[in-house]
């Protein structure tokens, strides 16, 4: 008996122009018995499967993609290139179209000029001999520049037909392919071999447009990776040596000159620069790095040379993650396309099924010429191709997805973009999104002791802590060189603060709530706290065994572009409240300078309640940045994490941003707007045309070549104006500051580059 074993495989799959070709890969794969978890990515040109290789080898799936036309290899290895495009028995069939050398590169791929690749070729050899044809129509006689058209047809249209019977074979006959075969068939059995030979070229151009404008969209996500250098210099003792950058690992110590791109993600450990992080982040103005800092991979020293300590490894840096995120969203399909996909399996039969009928039926019931009806039959057939509507989703999302790539927006998918399009209401977390996450200690009021007893008591519960407060209290320590008690035993205390056993008592340094909880909160104190958090600041309580022995007031400054994000929001018609942990005198004092409103005093599961509630009414985005606001990121419609947030954030939320700028919020908003319009443009292009041209057709106004010039034309238009949003600009903020005003009108808010 053999064994049959599930594992997760990949390949990439070449020559994927549009999503039809991505959904026949997966049509021809999902057939395959012990095949499941079929996701075909078309930027990305993936495809991944869980696989029981006991009923399926790898090397049949394989054979499955290559049957219908496309090249494939196993991830990592060299990429194999299609015919282009087609299943040819000999390349020498099509001439001119000779293909890419076997040992290829993606890149290489990509970056050849248009007329150097296969489908080019074979629209210059068709468009060659039918141009021809047409000269000797002028001048020979026409039984002769009839075959000519013939063999203009043959050539162009043989591929077609091969890769239609192929995927007829697979379970797909309603096909692209298929309806091109049987019109340009049918026209040269009835004698329109001029109109047959001018479709099959018509065709093969349009084809080539769409692989033109696919690579276009794959090369601005393939950029990214190429933000990262290929070497880095590191050091080895004393010396330094030139080394492969994906082979740094983390604690490693790297030298960047001026002018060179960062290897890594890593902290600075000495040095003082400017770098640019533009390519990263979108973040045009260089910021400053010195020791402790933070750099991203890709990003540009632009002063003077800095160390850096490798934090991660080069699959789990900036880059590395938003490529794969990007990647990834393309599988989170939006509702839409899921919705065209369903409507064209049904509608392509439906198309046959009335062609079908108008070829016969007026002849047998009204006595209608033959010809004539077969004639308009066929041009229906071509006319109603869904091809235009089907990219017409797909190539908006892709496009979307490239430009919130380049802008520090990241967006896990189409669904993603189509939810982030209705929102009403955002939510946002405080500490971290709508202040700088950051806090200062500004007060230290002592009960027992003195104040630097006081801090090494709560430095020593806050050592190594992640939460901002407590790094400003182990900050405020560290400045006034007083060393931080030794601790054991130290624990979160969710939403409340953190204790740990200190010399054999229980210090806990937590909110006034705590304290009040555990009985130590006295008059006198809490008249204390009430002065303080009068003044915007947030209060902290030293408790030793529950005996209060002092109080740390921190304040939190709000974001310089906090109130500009919270105005553009109202401009779109969006309403904003802040949810907070911190009390509620802190919150309103916060909320009133934004002019936001607010609920304070919040636990984690507060917040998900307070999330919960708001979804009821309207459509709600959550903006956080912290652990506890995970499960608030994904109880929101919509949960995006600020990119200076945890991993547990960025990993939860449905989006991401990357430059840690509010203003970058409404700016999400609008690209995704701008990217639900898209589409529905497109949707208006590919449907509209196609209503006025088939009632045309089936009227005689209209013949076969302009059948198919609508069809590649509505192609075209729909990819042009998918292509319109990589030259979208999200963000209005500079704009707007030179013109000296806030965006007051939706319009406004729209205005695209």
């Amino acid at each position: 008996m053999v064994e049959s074993s599930e594992a997760p495989r990949e390949w990439r799959v070449s020559g994927m122009d549009c999503g039809a070709c991505a959904a026949k890969v997966r049509g021809a794969v999902e057939r395959l018995p012990g095949v499941a978890n079929v996701d075909v990515t078309l930027m990305s040109e993936r495809l991944r499967v869980t696989l029981h290789e006991g009923e399926t080898s790898p090397e049949q799936i394989e054979k499955a993609v290559r049957g219908i036309g496309f090249g494939i290899s196993p991830k990592g290895a060299k990429a194999e290139r299609p015919k282009g495009g087609f299943i040819l028995p000999d390349d020498a069939i099509i001439g001119a179209a000779a293909a890419l050398p076997q040992d290829t590169t993606p890149e290489e791929a990509s970056s050849a000029a248009w007329y150097q690749t296969a489908k080019g070729r074979l629209v210059l050899g068709s468009g060659a001999l039918l141009a021809a044809a047409w000269a000797s129509w002028l001048y020979l006689p026409a039984q002769v520049s009839h075959w000519g058209f013939v063999i203009a047809t043959l050539i162009g249209l043989i591929p077609v037909a091969r890769r239609a019977v192929a995927m007829a074979r697979v379970g797909m006959p309603f096909t692209i392919e298929m309806l091109m075969t049987i019109a340009a068939s049918g026209a040269l059995v009835i004698g329109e071999s001029e109109e047959a030979a001018l479709v099959v070229f018509l065709f093969a151009v349009g084809e080539l447009l769409e692989g033109v404008s696919a690579g276009k969209a794959r090369n601005s996500i393939r950029a990214l990776t190429n933000l990262v250098p290929k070497s880095a210099r590191l050091e080895v003792g004393r010396k330094t040596r030139e080394v492969a950058a994906e082979t740094l690992r983390v604690g490693q110590i790297v030298q960047v000159r001026p002018g060179d791109r960062v290897p890594c993600d890593g902290e600075v450990v000495s040095g003082t620069s400017g770098v640019d992080e533009s390519p990263v982040t979108g973040e045009s103005v260089p910021r400053l790095k010195e020791p402790g800092s933070d750099v991203f991979a890709g990003s540009i020293n632009t002063e003077a040379m800095l160390r850096v300590r490798v934090a991660k490894a080069a699959a789990d840096n900036t880059i590395a993650r938003i490529v794969r995120l990007v990647e990834e969203a393309e599988s989170a399909r939006a509702p839409t396309e899921r919705f065209i996909d369903r409507f064209s399996r049904v509608y392509m039969p439906a198309l046959v099924g009335m062609a079908a009928l108008v070829a016969v039926v007026p002849p047998l019931v009204f006595g209608g010429a033959w010809g004539e009806w077969v004639y308009r039959a066929l041009a229906l057939l071509l006319i109603g191709c869904p091809c235009a509507l089907v990219i017409s989703v797909p190539a908006s999302i892709t496009s979307a997805l490239s430009t919130g790539a380049r802008n520090g927006l990241l967006m896990k998918g189409g669904a993603v973009i189509e939810a982030a399009a209705q929102i009403t209401q955002i939510a946002f977390d405080k500490t971290g999104t709508l202040t700088q996450g950051k806090p200062r200690v500004t007060d230290v009021q002592v009960l027992v002791g003195n104040e630097d007893d006081l801090l090494s008591l709560a430095a020593g519960v806050e050592n190594g802590a992640s939460h901002p407060l407590g790094q400003a209290i182990c900050g405020a320590a560290n400045a006034r060189e007083i060393e931080a008690a030794a601790a054991t035993q130290s624990r979160a205390l969710p939403g409340k603060g953190a204790e740990a056993l200190i010399a054999g008592a229980t210090i806990c340094v937590g909110s006034p709530r705590l304290a009040a909880e555990r009985g130590a909160l006295s008059d006198t104190l809490r008249a204390q706290v009430e002065t303080l958090e009068a003044q915007g600041k947030t209060v902290v309580i030293v408790l030793r065994d529950d005996l209060a022995h002092g109080l740390i007031a921190l304040r939190d400054e709000p974001r310089a572009d906090a109130a500009e994000a919270v105005a553009q929001l109202n401009a779109l018609g969006i309403s904003s409240v802040m949810l907070t942990g911190d009390n509620q005198r802190t919150a309103a004092a916060i909320a009133e300078g934004l002019g936001i409103d607010h609920r304070a005093e919040l636990m984690p599961e507060d917040k998900v309640a307070a999330i919960q509630n708001l979804t009821a009414e309207a459509k709600v985005m959550m903006i956080g940045d912290g652990i506890n606001d995970a499960p608030a990121l994904a109880a929101a419609h919509v949960g995006v994490a600020m990119g200076s947030g945890t991993d547990v954030a960025l990993e939860t939320a449905d989006a991401a941003i990357l430059r840690d700028r509010v203003t970058d919020v409404p700016g999400q908003i609008r690209l995704a707007r701008a990217a639900m319009g898209n589409i529905r443009q497109n949707i208006a292009i590919a449907l509209g045309l196609k209503v006025v041209f088939l009632v045309t057709t089936v009227l005689g106004i209209t013949g076969l070549w302009i059948a198919i010039l609508a069809d590649t034309g509505a192609t075209v238009l729909v990819t042009l104006n998918a292509l319109r949003l990589l030259y979208f600009r999200p963000s209005t903020a500079e704009r707007l500051a030179i013109l000296g005003r806030r965006p007051t009108t939706h319009a406004t808010a729209q205005t695209t580059a």
